[in-house]
């Protein structure tokens, strides 16, 4: 970037600062306000423009982007109906602590702050307040670097978090003399922090003598462990200790799942580990509800169990269980000193954990027997049974819907870290597709594979379209029960099947694919669901499978009484 400039415009000062900070994409649906970013983007090397055909899903591709390849994408949208779309896109990413940098235009600043009576007037600053971790209304050319990198340090720093720019169209529009690009924009290390904070050294050895000392020390990650790539310092730390090792639903993948010491979440080994340990060392997560909040049952009580949690945010430091020791910093630059500080203390400890493991293999075991009895019709698990033989151990799953999420986690092993796609802490429907768009822009060369209902898929069905025009090989299973299924179980447990607003009519999404530029196949039987998994899997086409389930097998998972427990706790239906 050493070359001397004069006559810049805002949109290309703009498209020149998310250059310099590495960012290679941006995803969005084109507007009359944006054309200033577009033409920079067009005529400016290095960032590609992908248009999506909805908002939503250009957030949710730039989410998922970050979450394969750790690299951070923008997305944008143009004023008033564009911003409020994207809104749908950015919650997901803001719920589960993934950085992006999202951009909508704005009326002229004369107009704007507040609204002069403008068509499609919208306090955007505002609106997206909620949904970001810092936004600001850029209010003069000169201040679209200095801004636009505030944003960003703050986006990265701590628990990380999506940022919003409204930069009002004249300011797009307007040029500005820049006699030298590279003193204009600073690089990141002029700027900002690039290494991320390590904990206390003393509380760090404190941790160490706990763990080495403890009967039974259990490591439970949660999504930090992800974004700061501290899988290696995890498994490291579980093989010298013979630690057993949970995870969030969300953080699947921070071991092999086949791994001898990993026990998938909330399986019956899992959950006796969990009671069972005297230290606990939680790291990069903060306990919510499917985690049943740090508490009994699912955890040890306060008196027989002590906690060591380990976050780069001290706000998530004990959220939802007090702790004996609290490190704050980052995961794999405080593990990696913890790890030294336990060789130090002692040698490699052995365990028998074999009772644990064996609880949650057999537990696996009897649900695989589930799958694979005789129904009539295809039983969702099934499905997805045979869906996960068939992709390799480093294939990229996605999942989207209610219900659909519940019947993978039995029987969907996860092999690697960044590998297991799904809106944890929104459960946003709908981010599946785009999901797997973004997976597949960002590792181009592993299979990706969705795993959708029928409810959720209809969110953003749209873009199959752009997933064709891109010419991905993506593979897309709809579990097609016609139905909300999940909300439709509860009805069905809490209502006496008094069923209201949950019924489809029968869409040949095979069809809908085909028109989308897809092979679109439907399967109704059993006996073909193999087959066409595995030809689906060999073609160079996306494929969608539209697998046809019966709604009395596929309504009401196992564990649904449970989250419905959770979800309405202190909610009692009427008798009548």
């Amino acid at each position: 970037m050493g070359i001397e400039l004069h006559r810049l415009s805002g949109g290309e000062i703009l498209v020149y600062t998310l250059k310099r900070e590495g960012i290679d994409y941006v995803f969005g649906v084109p507007g009359a306000e944006l054309t200033p970013i577009l033409d920079a983007l067009h005529r400016i090397d290095s960032i590609s423009f992908i248009h999506t055909r909805h908002e939503q899903a250009a957030a949710n591709i730039a989410d998922a982007y970050f979450r394969v390849s750790g690299r951070t994408a923008a997305c944008m949208a143009t004023v008033g109906p564009g911003a409020a779309n994207l809104v749908s896109g950015v919650y997901p990413a803001y719920a589960d602590g993934i950085p992006m940098v999202v951009i909508t235009a704005q009326h002229q600043l004369w107009k704007s702050y507040p609204d002069h009576g403008s068509m499609q007037a919208l306090d955007q600053y505002t609106l997206f307040k909620a949904v970001t971790k810092w936004n600001a209304v850029v209010n003069h050319i000169s201040r679209i670097p200095e801004v636009t990198q505030r944003g960003i340090r703050v986006s990265y720093s701590g628990r990380m978090g999506p940022i919003h720019l409204d930069l009002p169209v004249d300011i797009l529009f307007q040029e500005y003399n820049v006699d030298n690009l590279e003193q204009f924009i600073p690089s990141p290390k002029q700027y900002r922090a690039v290494y991320r904070p390590i904990g206390d050294i003393e509380l760090i050895k404190k941790a160490a003598r706990m763990l080495v000392e403890a009967e039974l020390p259990l490591i439970h990650a949660g999504c930090g462990v992800l974004w700061s790539e501290a899988y290696e310092e995890i498994r490291l730390l579980a093989e010298y200790l013979s630690a057993p090792v949970t995870t969030s639903l969300a953080a699947r993948g921070v071991l092999p799942e086949d791994h001898p010491l990993l026990l998938y979440p909330a399986s019956p080994g899992a959950l006796a580990a969990q009671n069972n340990a005297d230290i606990v060392l939680l790291v990069g997560g903060r306990l919510g509800d499917i985690d049943f909040w740090g508490m009994p049952p699912g955890w040890g009580s306060l008196e027989d169990q002590k906690f060591i949690q380990i976050d780069i945010d001290p706000e998530m430091i004990a959220l939802n269980r007090p702790v004996e020791l609290a490190i704050v910093g980052d995961a794999k630059g405080t593990l990696k000193l913890l790890i030294e500080e336990v060789r130090r203390l002692s040698d490699k400890i052995d365990r028998d954990l074999s009772m644990y493991r064996g609880l949650t293999q057999e537990w696996e075991e009897d649900k695989i027997k589930e799958a694979l009895k005789d129904y009539d019709g295809i039983h969702p698990m099934r499905a997805i049974y045979e869906i996960r033989r068939v992709f390799p151990r480093n294939a990229i799953c996605v999942v989207d819907g209610g219900n659909v999420p519940v019947w993978a986690y039995y029987i969907n092993r996860i092999y690697m870290p960044r590998s297991y796609l799904w809106a944890a802490d929104s459960g946003h429907l709908g981010t599946g597709l785009p999901y797997a768009i973004g997976a597949k822009i960002a590792a181009p060369d592993r299979d990706v594979f969705l795993i959708t209902g029928d409810g959720s898929l209809m969110f953003n069905i749209h873009e199959l379209e752009t997933a064709a025009r891109l010419g991905l090989k993506i593979n897309v299973f709809v579990l097609n029960d016609r139905a909300y299924g999940m909300i439709k179980g509860v009805q069905k447990l809490m209502f006496k099947k008094r069923y209201i607003g949950v019924d489809f009519h029968d869409v040949r999404y095979d069809k809908v694919a085909e028109a989308m530029g897809w092979v679109g196949i439907r399967v109704e039987e059993p006996e073909e669901l193999s087959s066409a998994i595995n030809n689906a899997y060999n073609m160079d086409s996306p494929v969608l499978l539209d697998i046809v389930t019966p709604m009395e097998l596929s309504v009401e998972p196992p564990e649904l009484s449970l989250l419905g427990a959770i979800w309405l706790e202190g909610c009692t239906p009427p008798e009548r």
